[in-house]
């Protein structure tokens, strides 16, 4: 299955030696599928934008401009119908993980209880227990090779007086769903009915595949905007995570002091040049165009990586992509647990997945699309391989 046209998307770019997170913590020969950032260049008027600032030559301390927050709000009341967006409520850091660490910080005290709905995002994890708060699980349900939201354990988790936070992950990594209007207003009012706040992590909006649309949770209703707080960022759209920049938004004065304080308390209030500059660079119609083609090529991703299970592993189902860049693998035909075949994959076919264990469901593995179709097509050889003899 290969493009007929060549794409700037197949361009192989060498990227070890560049202290590339995702590249140099692996053995030479390894492929990495795993951490979530893209094999490809970013946008080029960003890159161009990015020349010009370095030109200049001076790198201190960074004011942010109000054309950055001109940019946020454009482009999300333009492009995705946040309509009543105002520049006031945005709040910048370093990250969308810093962000959801200092939201915590800033609305619980140790011993209470976070929701999250598992499989999500490991990071979650992480800034609940670092905050000395428990993790509550609100266990996604699998059926028919995609999930769906549990309401009715929700209502029952979120009734505990010691729940004050959900965690949302919109579009939910790695579940890869976009979820509806529909299926968020109903969290939304379970969540309100019990005084639960909201945090809505959406930072992979813009991967969204045909037949499905991303809604900004807070755009929905007024009611919903005033009980939840949106955390987002170019960094995963644009494959500019090390430029660390992300936004938190929120219409209520009294949240953004309590977290314009934690966000000092954590000294995650600075942010570099760059980061600002790219923002204003991505978020133009130029970026969407972009945004465009770099879709239609992961969805090409996707389709490949599911024709390709489904003729060589059809034991091993595809969850259902609708968003985001992170194949969903169920390998629970196995006997194995995910960190004994993720294990086995780098060890003996020189391929890096992550383990489903990380998100909480030990029976899956992620991989990671986001690269030239020549690289796909090896990787896969590589797991499909590895399954192959685990079987």
């Amino acid at each position: 299955m290969k493009n007929s046209v060549q794409s700037p998307f197949d361009k192989l770019v060498d990227r070890r030696g560049t202290n590339s997170y995702k590249w140099d913590s692996c053995p030479e020969g390894v492929i990495p599928m795993w951490v979530a950032d893209m094999d490809f260049q970013t946008a080029p008027f960003i890159i161009e934008a990015l020349h010009k600032r370095v030109e200049h030559g001076i790198f201190g301390y960074t004011k942010v401009p109000d054309s950055y927050y001109d940019a946020v709000v454009n482009w999300f009341k333009n492009r995705h119908g946040w309509t009543n967006l105002q520049k006031e409520w945005i709040l910048y850091t370093t990250g969308v993980v810093p962000a959801i660490s200092v939201i915590i910080k800033a609305f619980t005290q140790p011993g209470d209880q976070v929701i999250v709905q598992t499989p999500v995002y490991n990071c979650f994890f992480s800034s609940i227990r670092n905050n000395g708060c428990e993790i509550v699980e609100n266990e996604l349900i699998y059926k028919e090779h995609t999930y769906q939201m549990d309401y009715d354990d929700l209502e029952r988790k979120a009734a505990d007086p010691r729940a004050k936070l959900l965690l949302l992950c919109n579009p939910h990594n790695p579940a890869g769903r976009v979820w509806t209007r529909e299926e968020l207003q109903r969290l939304g009012d379970i969540c309100i009915r019990h005084d639960v706040l909201i945090v809505s992590d959406e930072i992979h909006c813009e991967f969204v595949f045909p037949g499905h649309k991303y809604v900004p949770f807070a755009s929905i209703s007024e009611e919903l905007q005033h009980h939840s707080i949106t955390c987002n960022a170019p960094s995963k759209a644009f494959n500019t995570a090390g430029l660390q920049i992300a936004n938190i938004i929120s219409d209520n004065p009294d949240y953004r002091q309590k977290i314009d304080r934690a966000i000092n308390i954590n000294e995650v209030c600075d942010v570099n040049p760059f980061g600002v500059i790219a923002l204003q660079a991505a978020y133009t119609d130029e970026g969407a165009e972009w945004l465009r083609q770099l879709n239609e090529y992961l969805l090409g991703n996707y389709n490949y990586l599911k024709e390709y299970f489904e003729k060589e592993l059809p034991q091993f189902p595809i969850t259902k992509l609708e968003g985001t860049y992170l194949a969903w693998v169920d390998c629970s035909t196995l006997k194995y647990n995910s960190d004994e075949i993720a294990e086995q994959l780098v060890e003996h076919f020189w391929v890096y997945v992550n383990e489903g264990s990380m998100y909480g469901d030990d029976h899956f593995i992620r991989i990671n699309l986001a690269c030239p179709r020549q690289r796909l097509e090896e990787g896969l050889k590589r797991i499909v391989a590895g399954l192959q003899e685990l079987l």
